[in-house]
């Protein structure tokens, strides 16, 4: 029942909205209480707009995190909409909005004192809140734009090449505030990177071979529902002796459960087994993000 649900928009809606509200509540939880007492910076647009914030500070101008935070991002956001659904853009800039002004709302105490344990448990509730968000097809705004607008075209997850981004802002950071926090805020940003290889498996490929008594059915209510390709082959039931189908696709991991789902839907007998797919070459099908 409860998958089925999933698939009802006004439940995604609903869950997606949840997510970001929670993403958004979490990361300003790790700014305030992880980042800032530890004098870290985060990567990212979010790191961007704490950086511009400490260093106009040191000019007696104030441009707080969370108007930079919506400054950088709004563009950006415009930019990739064109790429990625107008909905995941919508809800992922309420991600970056209710992020700014949870920052103005909330003034949550350090948790800890000590940097190293700053570093390790901020960057590890960083990473799920942009695991969070993506979950729930949404993001964080900012580098996520860009890494989902470039995986969309390549079919390929690029958090490795944004953590060397983020490398290179926090090495700009350490020239001017000093090489200790710059280098911290690199471990902050490799543990929540990690994080986010860790649980984030959109660009993930996984192999479904299914044996069924129901193969045309099957097949014609998938491809209507997923539009993957899927190959089917006559087959006898080792067992049974009859006449059955074995079926072989190639989907997102991200997919899977949905899937399955529907399979049972229209063959409650049916038998999948689920294959991780090491390399796979030919045209592949990419659900949009909506």
């Amino acid at each position: 029942m409860w998958k089925k649900l999933r698939r009802d928009k006004r439940i995604r809606i609903v869950m997606t909205t949840a997510a970001v509200v929670i993403s958004a509540l979490l990361q300003t939880f790790v700014i305030q209480g992880f980042i800032e007492p530890a004098g870290l910076l985060s990567g990212g647009f979010t790191g961007i707009a704490i950086l511009i914030d400490r260093i106009t500070s040191l000019f007696g101008i104030n441009i707080s995190t969370s108007l930079g935070m919506i400054l950088l991002n709004i563009p950006v956001a415009w930019a990739c909409s064109r790429s990625i659904s107008k909905r995941f853009t919508l809800f992922s800039i309420l991600q970056v909005f209710l992020a700014s002004i949870f920052l103005k709302l909330f003034h949550f105490p350090p948790v800890f004192q000590d940097e190293i344990l700053n570093v390790i448990f901020g960057g590890v509730l960083y990473g799920f809140a942009i695991v969070l968000a993506l979950r729930g097809n949404a993001s964080t705004g900012g580098t996520d734009f860009i890494a989902l607008y470039v995986s969309n075209k390549t079919g390929k997850s690029i958090w490795s090449e944004v953590f060397v981004g983020n490398v290179i802002l926090l090495c700009i950071f350490g020239v001017i505030f000093g090489w200790k926090y710059a280098g911290y805020s690199i471990l902050f940003q490799f543990v929540a990177t990690k994080i986010i290889s860790t649980f984030h498996h959109r660009y993930e490929r996984v192999t479904l071979q299914v044996t069924t008594a129901k193969g045309p059915q099957l097949v014609d209510q998938y491809i209507k529902t997923f539009h993957h390709g899927i190959s089917c082959v006559d087959a006898v039931g080792g067992y049974s002796k009859k006449k059955m189908f074995l079926l072989h696709t190639v989907v997102s991991s991200y997919e899977v459960e949905d899937i399955v789902s529907l399979f049972y839907e229209v063959d409650e007998h049916v038998i999948v087994n689920l294959i991780k797919t090491e390399q796979f070459y030919g045209t592949f099908y990419w659900a949009p993000m909506e």
